[in-house]
């Protein structure tokens, strides 16, 4: 039988490798990875890589597989085991201890797994380590496996691969530390073989975290730490010193590590080490990953020693004169490097909990300002240096979609830089330097000789980048700015950033003085940007939104211009070049216009907006029925989405209520003859909503003709929009008496088609949409209606709905279930709740059993782990609602769980966990400690399946059996 299904193993990897047809390759991939999780792999792994006959790709996978094994599938072996498994891994760790590396390294991982898994004591005295010592010694033939064994033992312990319980984790961290010493003495030993000096790097660096109980005295004048940083002018072993020596500023800077005082023998002696490797960053012969290793070690300590540096002493300033070197260089990611230091150091010179140590708050100001009159310098060299980042290359033209996506992070990350600068110099000294550069740029660009745009381009993209740090009584640069962008070339891509520059400033723009006439020429500027390109005419679109919500009474008396620019744009006649999406911005550009205006000249002005909207859907209604259902959703969606923006940006209920009265038969007509397209129905329902949200209660019948329509068409065509309208009306009209019959008969018919839809979970996750807005709708009804809501029989029916959609893999939909559930247990607890306690416990005293048990089930994994806060929060508010109740109801749910996957003690833990959350225990510390029984009911597919057939969450019938704690 082996034998046989050795072969077979051999044949499928013969023909992943090495067939011809892309079937049969896929077919044997898929064979492959369900062999891995076979109980047989393990002994045709096991014989296959001790099989001298085996060949590279044979052992390659072998060695994969029995890794995978060791680390997710351990618990499938008999107790007894453990021994003959470490002596076969033992044994191929000799036979590949020359290679292949990629086998070796695999063996490696495999017994590290394995050393997570068992025990100290079945290792022998001392555990891995002691037993690992014990053998390099009795055979330094095999020194280079043991070695890289050595280096991989602590960097796997922490690897979530393994299937380990998290206490377990913990013990083997300790166990680490406890045998570090013995490591390190190891590495030291091995030392003296030129050879292997590269592994003993590695594995040094790999132990350094678990080096607590040894000092930074002693590591100071440890012969592997003098070899470490020799070894930083080597060519050959530089990546390996580098990383050391990272190890080693964290050291001095972890929890636990002490003081800074007990730390300063390790960082005297690492600081003037690595500022010596100053001149090497400037080296053109010096490779460039080489060059990126001791950049990243600058940034280390840079970051790492950052509360030191900021008290400003002449030792920090030379640390920050080598960062600003590295963030000179001309490779952005090298550059780079440095941001996250510059990030953290204008952290630490502003907040205030850096100078608490000076009592007194006119001491703590003093210290504050003497630190940023130190820091101001390095700062403007700063924004210097980062500003020149940002200019197009010369042969931007030829960009790919991935270059340009590369070149807008480069921009992102320039002006995160540049905000933080602003916050230790001031928005307005920010802006003087870089005014400079524009200053600069500009008159280089205005010579014959030189009329490049991209320097111009870059200051500017600066400026506009700090807008909001900028004060707005600054009044020395910005106008002279404001005053240069008419003059600038129309280049495109420089006629983008003038555009949002003005957009950027909006609110400066507003506060000038009324005699500089500053808008008009900057009006004229996004006028030719929205008619030279799509790019120019979206940030213009952009940008002009932005001037009109800040300037909008400095336009009151001038719609006539901006309804020209509104109907050119909307029209798609006149020259400009703005696309549909971004014509929404002149929407609401003009909507918040108006919305400045008295009711009387708001309402013209509203329906002057609204003609170009309205007119062309009147003129696609005209041509019939037939044509209406035929033509394209985009047809009608441009301009119902325009409608939508108005609705909701113009603030004035009453005019808008008007407005809506008016055209509620063009939106009924659409309603009605395009109720199965969900795109167009989407946009509809989005424009009813923002008119429901704007006008309220100045509806009037309007509200009730939508309702009746909505609810209508609901049962026809199933469309999700329809129910998440209907919950913002229960948002806006839910407590108003006047609209309980219409309310109520509204979530009646709604909940009660749902329900007929989603009564498994294959319902549910085949209308993930239908289940999200649903129970958004059934929570609004909680929190606005409870009195139309809870005391009927559609309540209960969605209680029971919901219990059989909790497992639903939709994120949005899973979270509205859960939010659901958690404010029906929250209710009767609530401000305005207890009328409806007796309610909630006949219905949930009858299903709590239940409940309890698809919530368990969720928690040990029929739902991802990212559910896990929304899912404790439904457990926490049971508990909370339920006490000694959903005590019994967990104990008999966990009882069902095997002892293959919880001990006993894990059991009485969980059930201690939701007595906690009983008592008051807070959400945060309860999903933590309910993160550690997941991850144990998860740790491998084996387990997570035992777990969820024991607890059947798609079964609402499945009544559990009271059991006692054995």
């Amino acid at each position: 039988m082996e034998a046989q299904a050795m072969a077979t193993v051999k044949e499928a990897l013969a023909a992943l490798y090495h067939h011809p047809d892309d079937s049969i390759r896929t077919a044997a991939d898929r064979w492959l990875q369900e062999f891995q999780h076979t109980l047989d792999a393990w002994q045709v792994a096991d014989s296959l890589l001790h099989d001298e006959r085996s060949n590279l790709e044979t052992l390659i996978f072998c060695s994969q597989t029995l890794r995978s094994k060791v680390q997710r599938d351990f618990e499938e072996l008999p107790s007894g085991a453990f021994r003959s498994l470490q002596d076969s891994l033992y044994a191929l760790l000799k036979k590949f201890n020359k290679g292949p590396a990629k086998v070796r390294t695999q063996i490696c991982i495999a017994i590290a797994a394995l050393a997570v898994h068992v025990p100290v004591e079945d290792w022998g005295a001392g555990g891995i380590v002691n037993w690992l010592s014990d053998e390099m010694k009795a055979h330094p033939e095999f020194i280079p496996g043991f070695l890289e064994l050595l280096i991989v033992l602590p960097q796997e312990i922490s690897s979530y691969k393994i299937a380990a319980r998290p206490e377990r984790r913990r013990q083997v961290e300790s166990d680490l530390c406890t045998s570090a010493n013995v490591a390190i003495s190891l590495l030291t030993a091995c030392m003296a073989i030129d050879q292997l000096k590269e592994q003993v790097l590695e594995g040094f660096s790999s132990w350094l975290r678990f080096c607590h109980g040894i000092s930074a005295s002693e590591l100071a004048s440890h012969p592997l730490v003098h070899m470490a940083l020799s070894s930083l002018n080597s060519d050959q072993f530089l990546e390996a010193a580098v990383n050391v020596t990272s190890e080693l500023i964290h050291a001095t800077v972890s929890y636990g590590s002490g003081t800074t005082a007990e730390q300063l023998p390790l960082i005297q002696i690492l600081v003037p080490r690595i500022m010596g490797l100053n001149e090497l960053l400037k080296d053109p012969s010096k490779d460039e990953e080489d060059v990126k290793a001791i950049a990243r070690l600058y940034a280390d300590m840079g970051e790492s020693y950052v509360d030191l540096i900021a008290a400003g002493s002449d030792d920090s300033i030379q640390i920050v004169n080598a960062l600003l070197e590295v963030t000179s260089h001309q490779e952005f990611d090298i550059c780079s490097m440095t941001f996250n230091f510059w990030h953290r150091l204008k952290r630490n010179l502003i907040r205030r909990e850096s100078y608490v140590s000076y009592g007194s708050e006119v001491l703590i100001e003093a210290e504050r300002n003497r630190r940023l009159l130190i820091f101001r310098p390095k700062f403007e060299s700063l924004v210097s240096l980062v500003s020149s980042r940002v200019e197009y290359p010369e042969d931007y033209h030829t960009f790919s979609e991935e270059d340009c996506r590369d070149f807008r992070h480069v921009r992102y990350a320039v002006s995160d830089v540049l905000l933080d600068a602003t916050d230790v110099l001031g928005g307005d000294s920010t802006l003087k330097v870089l005014s400079t550069k524009l200053a600069q740029a500009y008159g280089s660009c205005n010579t014959k000789q030189n009329s490049k745009w991209q320097p111009v381009e870059a200051a500017l993209f600066c400026i506009q980048a700090i807008a909001k740090s900028v004060s707005l009584e600054e009044r020395e640069i910005l106008p002279q700015v404001m005053s240069l962008l008419p003059c600038l070339p129309h280049n495109e891509q420089l006629l983008q950033t003038v555009c949002s520059t003005v957009g950027s400033f909006s609110k400066w723009i507003d506060a000038a003085p009324a005699e500089s006439s500053i808008l008009p020429p900057l009006v004229d500027i996004l006028n030719k940007g929205m008619s030279t390109s799509e790019d120019t005419a979206a940030a213009a679109s952009v940008a002009f939104k932005y001037i009109c919500e800040d300037c909008r009474r400095k336009f009151a008396g001038s719609l006539d211009g901006l309804f020209q620019i509104y109907h050119i744009a909307i029209s798609g006649v006149g020259g400009y070049k703005v696309s549909s999406e971004d014509s929404l911005h002149l929407v609401e550009a003009l909507s918040v216009v108006i919305t400045t205006l008295p009711p009387e000249s708001a309402r013209t002005a509203l329906e002057l907006i609204c003609q170009p909207v309205i007119n062309p859907l009147q003129e696609l209604i005209q041509q019939g029925d037939q044509i209406l259902q035929q033509i394209p959703a985009r047809q009608l969606t441009v301009h119902i989405d325009r409608l939508s923006s108005i609705f909701s940006n113009v603030k004035h209920p009453a005019v808008v209520a008007e407005a809506v009265n008016r055209y509620w038969p063009i939106l009924k007509t659409i309603f009605d003859q395009r109720a199965w397209d969900t795109r167009t129905m989407e946009s509809v329902c989005r424009s009813c909503k923002f008119a429901v949200r704007t006008c309220g209660r100045a509806m009037g019948m309007t509200i009730g003709a939508m309702l009746e329509e909505i609810q209508t068409l609901y049962q026809q065509h199933k469309q999700s929009c329809f129910l998440y309208l209907s919950s913002e009306v229960i948002k806006i009209f839910g407590s108003d008496p006047s609209c309980a019959d219409y309310l109520t008969n509204l979530i009646q018919i709604l909940f009660n088609h749902t329900v007929q839809l989603l009564r498994t979970i294959q319902d549910f996750t085949a209308r993930p949409d239908i289940a999200d807005d649903c129970y958004l709708l059934a929570s609004r009804c909680i929190r606005y209606c409870p009195n139309l809501f809870v005391p009927t029989e559609m309540f209960q029916r969605l209680v029971d709905c919901a219990m059989a959609g909790i497992t639903i893999q939709h994120r949005e939909a899973c979270k509205s279930i859960l939010s659901f559930l958690s404010d029906v247990f929250d209710l009767p607890n609530s401000s305005d709740g207890g009328n409806y306690r007796e309610f909630i416990n006949t219905i949930v005293l009858q299903r709590g059993a239940t409940i309890t048990r698809i919530m368990i089930a969720a928690l040990t994994g029929a739902l991802p782990s990212g559910r896990l806060e929304e899912v404790s929060y439904v457990l926490l508010s049971l508990s909370r609602a339920f006490g000694e109740n959903m005590l019994n109801w967990a104990r008999e749910s966990i009882n069902l769980i095997p002892p293959q996957a919880l001990t006993d003690a894990e059991r009485l833990r969980f059930l201690n966990i939701i007595s906690d959350a009983a008592s008051g225990s807070s959400l945060h510390t309860i999903t933590d400690r309910f993160g550690e029984i997941s991850d144990v009911c998860r740790r491998n597919k084996t387990v997570q399946d035992l777990v969820q057939s024991a607890l059947r969450p798609h079964d609402l019938t499945f009544t559990v059996v009271p059991q006692q704690l054995s």
